[in-house]
């Protein structure tokens, strides 16, 4: 008898991040160190563009490519940030959030067989739109010893001719890690030299401890080779509003476009005049929100070092730190599971991550200071 649900379906790894979440609805006194969402509501300035926008009657279709106002002002964004110049027409598509983009990429470029190379630990959600699109992921492992970032050296192992395209993802979700120009510049030489895409998730940029941002589409001759998605989620604290975009060849987004129209047809019109609000107008109140994401990572590294079988490689962007706790000689899912049952702290095992964030939990620190403390004097009363 034919399964019910299709093989590429059945292939789709279940989300160890959700099964936490779910988990946890149980208990009604658990501390939630869990979600990778901000914990601050939308600024009000946003929210009223997007009321504004309702009010007036902005609630039709828009361009399967979404509105030109707001892809003007991305490509303003990366012409002003990076030092690059996309043709708001041809080169750039705003999506249902970075997610959609995610999903339009990898089914526009990845064929079935061909190889897409993810570092380990990742999101784990690059792994299933690979398969959706009838690809393989092959994961090139990152060690924390070496600041969590996919090094070229590694990679090379893992190359093969069918190899189409590799995601670097920084700042990093689970890891917190940021990766270094020369770091970049090492992956981009390869990836020209092999003439392999790259595929830069670029959601937490703005939410960064030390130096600036750089988009690896900004090294010379990148941009014909790279595929930017970004997101106002995190950066905006606009999760639920669900709009994001993706930036890369004209050759290529002219066939996401087509492809948009088949899936979502388009962003949503009242998301998208906020999101266009937000580029314009948010700085300010982005700022405040790192800074607070600042004392935040502080705090929890407090904490992280009072527990004598804890250790963290500090993380330099993002709010989530990844907590290596291999000296209490136990599974992460096992240990998570004992956090939640018995000391109602909700985290992430790493194995959820990947094979390589075995030994290790993420820590979400988009919650206050004393959810912080007192989330560890839970942990420490059971250690």
């Amino acid at each position: 008898m034919n399964p019910v649900c299709a093989e590429r379906v059945l292939k789709l790894p279940h989300s160890g991040i959700r099964r936490m979440f779910d988990l946890a609805l149980r208990y009604k006194d658990a501390i939630h160190l869990c979600i990778g969402e901000p914990d601050f509501a939308t600024p009000s300035f946003i929210v009223e563009a997007g009321f504004q926008a309702a009010k007036k009657g902005r609630t039709h279709y828009t361009p399967n490519a979404g509105f030109f106002s707001l892809r003007e002002a991305v490509a303003e964004k990366y012409e002003r940030e990076q030092g690059v110049s996309y043709d708001p027409e041809s080169e750039i598509l705003i999506t249902v959030g970075a997610m959609e983009a995610l999903a339009l990429c990898m089914l526009s470029i990845v064929s079935p067989g061909d190889e897409v190379l993810i570092p380990d630990p990742c999101w784990p959600n690059y792994q299933a739109h690979v398969i959706l699109a009838g690809g393989k992921p092959v994961f090139v492992p990152v060690v924390e010893e070496e600041g969590w970032v996919m090094k070229m050296e590694r990679m090379l192992p893992y190359l093969s001719t069918k190899t189409r395209a590799v995601i670097i993802n920084s700042p990093n979700n689970p890891t917190g890690s940021v990766y270094k120009l020369h770091e970049l510049e090492k992956i981009a030489n390869l990836c020209k030299e092999r003439n392999i895409f790259i595929i830069s998730d670029e959601a937490y940029e703005k939410i960064i401890y030390e130096g600036e941002y750089k988009s690896i589409c900004s090294f010379p001759g990148l941009k014909s080779k790279t595929f930017v998605i970004n997101t106002f989620s995190k950066t905006y604290a606009m999760t639920g509003w669900r709009v994001g975009y993706i930036l890369g060849p004209e050759e290529v987004i002219r066939e996401m476009v087509k492809l948009q129209e088949h899936i979502a047809a388009c962003a949503s019109s009242i998301s998208q005049e906020a999101a266009l609000v937000a580029l314009q107008q948010g700085d300010q109140e982005v700022r405040k929100m790192v800074k607070e994401y600042r004392k935040r990572r502080d705090a929890l590294l407090e904490e992280i070092d009072k527990v004598p079988l804890f250790s963290c490689f500090p993380p330099r962007g993002t709010f989530y730190a990844f907590v290596n706790i291999k000296k209490t000689g136990e599974k992460s899912e096992d240990f998570a599971l004992k956090l939640l049952e018995k000391a109602r702290v909700v985290t992430v095992p790493g194995s959820s991550f990947g094979p390589g964030g075995e030994g290790y939990l993420r820590f979400s620190f988009a919650t206050s200071v004393e959810n912080i403390k007192e989330a560890f004097h839970r942990i420490r009363s059971l250690i």
